[in-house]
């Protein structure tokens, strides 16, 4: 027998409801990836010369491990941060060149601090295993203090990256995913300190 408009709309409801509640996660214990259910960044990189950057951005935060993390402790370093949430799907293509990047800069007065938008500390600490993500985030979905800091930049977009100079001015921001490439570009231009060269190999005289 042939279903009613309205009995066949309440099924197919149902249908869609149990497909929804199905893939909401992933075996990896990480909600399913989005595709379009936030505002993605177009790749755009925006830099301020050191005459026309603005105050310093101050906030605290509560990292993923529990503990506090003031942005004032980072004073005199470049710093990164990076906004993300474990669903973001261009957050995850961009975690292994956010995660070299910080192996590669760590050790040249850098600094990471990812901000993590939308989650709770188990399901960013289960992101940051899955990816191997060694930086410190904050949690900033219930206080909203690091956003609230960076309003004047508009980090909408999610993932967004800023670079902040020593001074904690904003030096440099990109909406989207960041390449590999355009953040040590970034890091350079902000005061990163160079890498050291490498030491020559010393040559045998002749015989």
């Amino acid at each position: 027998m042939a279903l009613s408009r309205r009995a066949f709309g309440v099924a197919a409801l149902s249908a869609v409801s149990t497909l929804v509640v199905a893939g909401c996660g992933g075996g990896d214990g990480l909600p399913q990836s989005q595709g379009s259910n936030y505002i993605e960044g177009d790749g755009t990189i925006v830099q301020w010369k050191p005459e026309e950057r603005r105050e310093p951005v101050e906030f605290t935060g509560t990292a993923v491990d529990g503990s506090t993390v003031d942005l004032a402790q980072y004073r005199g370093k470049v710093v990164v941060l990076n906004t993300w949430f474990a669903g973001c799907s261009p957050c995850r293509k961009e975690a292994p060149d956010l995660e070299a990047v910080w192996q590669e800069y760590s050790g040249r007065n850098v600094q990471f601090l990812g901000i993590n938008t939308d989650d709770t500390a188990a399901i960013a600490e289960s992101f940051q295993k899955s990816f191997g993500i060694t930086f410190p985030s904050v949690l900033d979905k219930d206080s909203g203090a690091a956003m609230l800091a960076l309003r004047t930049y508009s980090p909408q977009a999610t993932p967004t990256t800023l670079v902040l100079d020593t001074e904690g001015r904003v030096a440099a921001r990109a909406s989207g995913i960041v390449r590999r490439l355009d953040l040590s570009g970034m890091l350079d231009d902000a005061g990163a300190t160079p890498a050291a060269a490498p030491s020559a190999t010393p040559t045998s005289a002749p015989a």
